[in-house]
Parts: structure tokens; sequence; C-alpha cells
């Protein structure tokens, strides 16, 4: 670590490691296969590249600062009010700038164990204090959140679905979640993954968020929509917590070419559809292929599968990028003895489920 004696940051930042993304290399491999950041393995919808190189054209200029046509989008497709609705270089700006505003020095932000990364690293820069509520079969345990509240909670994240474990919580037990909540604290529902869930009537957390004061959802172009490259993300709150964040957040924080995809992606319906049925074929049938190989796996919502290969995760993860699969370790998440495989294609899919079960007739 490079310090110095005397110019120094504010107190938990250089307790933050920094977040290191999903690999994307295997050395020595013929054919790469990235399975490791939970990315659209099919891209963008159609429309979106045609978008995107309209609005290049307009490079010196400004971006709409209010980003009012995209909002009116996303109002248009989810039934919202668009003066509700702020837009984010990615859903991580979005939650970054609730702990700028809401959490600092003194104060508490909560989430569950194995929870996204971005949740403590976000604290720590706010010079908050993290805390993690243990959970309960790799789902978030909502009553044991509810006893790690205290007069010092600022803001609880939840996922869901959650991100490595791809488990949810019921909207019964997140009312009862917000609910609990002490007076000066928000609920933050992370709902990257939302679009991937197959229940009927799940809205992401929009009617809780509708219901109460106190709750914000958050979301991503950067999983379904195939928009990682660009970082974008909205959120959706109560008129006092939007107005905050616009208070905050730089003043053309998302580009003008983002804006244009963004918009071209929300629009088309079809194609979110698309992904989300073919995700869920592939997700259930790698599933049953891994654990068929001998591994556990744990029940998915999202566009990935956890899956546990205990002491021999090591090998595991090195016969896979010897075969040009890249997946994510997850010991950063409290899991060391799991892997996390994002749902690819039909070739990728495959790709795995052959190398798992070659590592199971090797061993």
């Amino acid at each position: 670590m490079i310090a110095h004696p005397t110019i120094c940051p504010r107190p938990g930042v250089l307790d933050i490691a920094p977040y290191v993304g999903g690999e994307s290399t295997a050395p020595g491999a013929n054919r790469v296969i990235k399975l490791s950041s939970n990315e659209n393995p099919f891209g963008p919808s159609p429309g979106v590249l045609d978008a995107y190189l309209a609005a290049a054209k307009g490079l010196a200029l400004y971006p709409d600062g209010g980003h009012l046509a995209l909002r009116r989008a996303i109002a248009g497709v989810h039934g919202l009010e668009a003066e509700r609705i702020v837009c984010g270089a990615g859903s991580d700006e979005l939650i970054a700038l609730l702990c700028k505003a809401y959490a600092g020095a003194g104060d508490e932000v909560l989430y569950s164990r194995h929870g996204f990364l971005m949740y403590r690293l976000s604290a720590l820069a706010a010079g908050a204090t993290p805390v993690a509520a243990p959970e309960r079969d790799l789902t978030a345990d909502v009553d044991a959140l509810i006893g790690a509240l205290s007069e010092r909670t600022r803001l609880v994240f939840l996922a869901n679905p959650n991100n490595p474990t791809g488990t949810m919580v019921d909207e019964a037990a997140l009312a009862r979640l917000a609910g609990a909540l002490p007076p000066r604290a928000l609920l933050v529902l992370d709902a990257a993954y939302a679009e991937y869930v197959r229940t009927q009537g799940h809205d992401g957390g929009i009617a809780l968020v509708r219901a109460r004061d106190n709750v914000v959802m958050t979301r991503t172009f950067s999983k379904i929509h195939g928009l990682a490259a660009l970082r974008l993300g909205w959120a959706y709150g109560p008129e006092h917590v939007i107005d905050v964040l616009n208070r905050v957040r730089g003043p053309f924080n998302v580009t003008a070419t983002a804006l244009a995809a963004g918009e071209a992606a929300i629009g088309d319906a079809d194609y979110v559809e698309h992904c989300a049925v073919t995700n869920e074929v592939w997700r259930d049938w790698l599933a049953k292929e891994v654990s068929a190989a001998g591994f556990g796996v744990t029940p998915s919502h999202g566009n990935f599968i956890l899956v546990e290969t205990g002491a021999r995760t090591a090998e595991v993860d090195a016969h896979l990028k010897s075969r040009g699969l890249i997946v994510r370790r997850v010991a950063g998440y409290g899991l060391p003895g799991h892997l996390r495989v994002s749902i690819g294609d039909e070739v990728g899919c495959r790709a795995v489920a052959d190398a798992l079960r070659s590592f199971g007739a090797g061993s």
C-alpha cells in the first residue's frame, strides 16, 4: 500500500480492497468463453446499436442532464412516475450516491452476509460502518437483518435476487423488513436481476416503493439489456430521495450514447422476454447437468448459478480454465467453496456441463 505521512483520506477509505471484476482470459486456451460477470451472452437488442451510433454523431455536445427521454421511456414500460426516477452510471453509482447522501461517520450500513460487495465498499467510502447480517441457507434472513438494526442504521441494502447466490426473499418478508426500519433508515432493493425472475407478478419492489416513503429500488441495464459497457442504471423511489440523489449526482453523470442506447433497449419488451425465457431454459438445464456431475447447485432466480465445489474449488476452476471457461471465484463473498457460473448461450452451457462431467470422471 502506498501511503503519505500527512495527506490521508477520510477514515474507512484505506480499509477498502478495490473491487475486482470477473476474469476474462484463460492463457493457453484456444477458445475463451467468459462466464464470470453475469453478462447477457446475446448482447443488446438489435435496434440498440443504431441508436448508439446515431447518438455518437453528437459527441461534441453535453448529454441531457435530466435524462428526461429515458426516464419517460422507463416510466412508460413499468407504469411509473418519471419524476420519481433518477438515472446513474450503472446502479453501482446510485448505490454509492445513496451511501454518500445518507450515511457517514458513526452510521451503519446493513446488508446480508453474502450480499453484493459494493454495499460494503460504498459504505466504507462514505465513512460509515458496514454491518453484515447472517443468512440462512444462502438466503437473506429478514429476522437476522431486523435483529441487526440499530439507531445507527441509515441504509439497508438487499439484492433480490441476490448476487452471487441467486436466492430471493418474498414480498411479505420485504414489507416486514421495511416496516421494522428505524425512522432515519432507508431500505434499498437492488433489483439488478429482476427481469430474470419468472415468478408471475414479480415487480422488483415497485409496489413496496409506492406503498412506503422509506424504500428505494435500483435497476441496471448491464444484465438483461446487454449494456454493461455503457454503465447505465436507474432508481425509483420516494420524491424526497430522488430529490436528494439529483442534488448529489454529477450534472452530466450519464453519457448521451448510454441514454440513447438505454431508451432503445427499454422499449424492446419482446427482446427482454426472449432473453429471460432463454436464460430460464439453459439455467435450469445447466443446474441439472451440474448436479448430475456431482456438484451442489443453489436454486437461482438470476442469470447465473452458484456451484458448490468445496475443498477442490481451485482444482475445478483450473480445470475449467484449461478448457477456456472463465467463471467467478466468490471467496470475497464469504463463499470460498463455491464458483459462480453465468448462464451463457447453448455452446457455453454445454461446454461447462462437459467440463464438470470430465472433472468428476477424472477425480
